[in-house]
């Protein structure tokens, strides 16, 4: 068996960004990722503006509080200001442009104004409340790298600079491939052995959460050929092929010998994790086929540490692995077996670091417990843990996305 962590950089490593790249309209590209950097075409602020709604005025001209002084003008956002003449002061609203000559804004708070004059009830300082040109952003710098998958803080940088498309990425495709002669779709009625595919859906929703095209899924009895004309079929359409089940070493585990049968080479083959160790890594025509276990929990968790790095690299994302926590074990665990242990938690967040909780049920058959989990906890293989020990866990929210 593969340790863990060498397991995780190799798939990691196999994840290379598409040499091709596509131009998407903005009102598209929430989820994709950018093929190129992003540079700014503008300041931002483009010109000196105010941080609030008030008056511009030459701080000199009312160094002593009460100082009363006349409106020359009411600017909004939008329009021109008139250059600020000496003595007096101009209204202005949020994002209002600031006048030639004026170097303050007095929030409208500390000012009266009557009759066209406006009372300056506070000090006023040099540079308060002004957002000056370029503070932001900066015409030529970059904005947003390569690699980056695009969300709504993005867009908006994208639509500020007047970015109305961008080059991404094309969308990975993902096939996945469910074995078995008890799977049946949810829906219909089940035989006596049987039980419905959950595999199917959950790893299309998790490839779907990270930003792939819709998968393309195929079920293959447990049958020699059926199962290597499924195995091929996705191949060819396919960038990554996910194999649920059938790659252990029992007489109907027909995913390996489809496998070599077609030509593809095996690079890793079982992990020393819990749940999850039969995973294997293989290679058929340049593209990577991950076999995963065929428990629905293993499934979860090998998808979750393993596969969605190598995903993520495919995709052409500048950040593959996502941040590793620290909580705190809320739970007595005895000496850990040979393997690396990753225990399905909920995490409570008080003074200090997160409190996790495990979940009763951590066999591999306690499918509800994906439901319940916040992340998972890993246990080191041999380590024994008393209660408040300190773990590296890594949430749903930071892999899964």
């Amino acid at each position: 068996m593969l340790d863990f962590d060498t397991a995780q950089a190799r798939l990691a490593a196999r994840g290379r960004a598409p040499a091709a790249h596509e131009t998407v309209a903005l009102d598209a590209l929430c989820g994709r990722v950018l093929a190129k950097d992003i540079v700014a075409v503008l300041d931002l602020p483009p010109a000196d503006n105010s941080a609030m709604d008030g008056y511009a005025l030459r701080a000199a001209d009312a160094v002593v509080p009460g100082t009363t002084l006349p409106v020359q003008q009411r600017c909004f956002a939008g329009q021109a200001p008139e250059p600020l003449l000496p003595g007096q002061a101009i209204r202005l609203f949020t994002g209002s442009v600031i006048p030639a000559g004026a170097d303050t804004v007095v929030m409208q708070e500390d000012c009266r104004e009557d009759d066209g004059r406006v009372t300056i009830l506070a000090p006023s300082v040099p540079g308060r409340h002004i957002r000056r040109q370029g503070e932001d952003m900066q015409r030529g710098q970059a904005v947003l790298a390569r690699g980056t998958r695009l969300g709504a803080g993005q867009l908006a940088v994208l639509a500020a600079q007047g970015y109305d498309r961008a080059p991404v990425f094309p969308r990975l495709k993902v096939g996945i491939l469910t074995t078995g002669d008890e799977l049946i779709p949810p829906g219909q009625p089940l035989p006596p052995a049987a039980i419905h595919n959950s595999n199917a859906p959950m790893l299309a929703s998790l490839c779907s959460g990270l930003g792939t095209a819709v998968p393309m899924l195929r079920h293959a009895r447990d049958d020699a050929d059926a199962t290597r004309r499924a195995l091929a079929e996705l191949n060819e359409a396919c960038d990554l092929v996910l194999s649920v089940g059938g790659a252990s070493v029992g007489e109907k585990d027909l995913v390996k010998p489809a496998l070599e049968s077609l030509g593809g080479t095996l690079d890793l083959w079982k992990v020393r994790m819990k749940p999850g160790k039969p995973v294997a890594l293989a290679e058929l025509n340049g593209r990577p086929v991950v076999c995963l276990p065929g428990n629905p929990v293993s499934a979860f968790a090998v998808f979750m540490l393993l596969v969605s790095p190598l995903i993520r690299g495919l995709q052409g994302r500048r950040d593959v692995l996502p941040p590793v926590r620290r909580g705190i074990l809320d739970t007595l665990r005895p000496v850990g077996g040979e393997r690396d242990d990753f225990l399905r938690v909920q995490a409570a967040q008080g003074a200090g670091l997160p409190r996790l909780t495990p979940h009763s049920q951590q066999s591999s058959g306690a499918l509800s417990s994906l439901a319940w989990a916040h992340g998972l906890a890993r246990i080191p293989a041999g380590a024994r843990l008393e209660s408040g020990a300190e773990v590296d866990w890594m949430a749903l929210s930071d892999w899964l996305s």
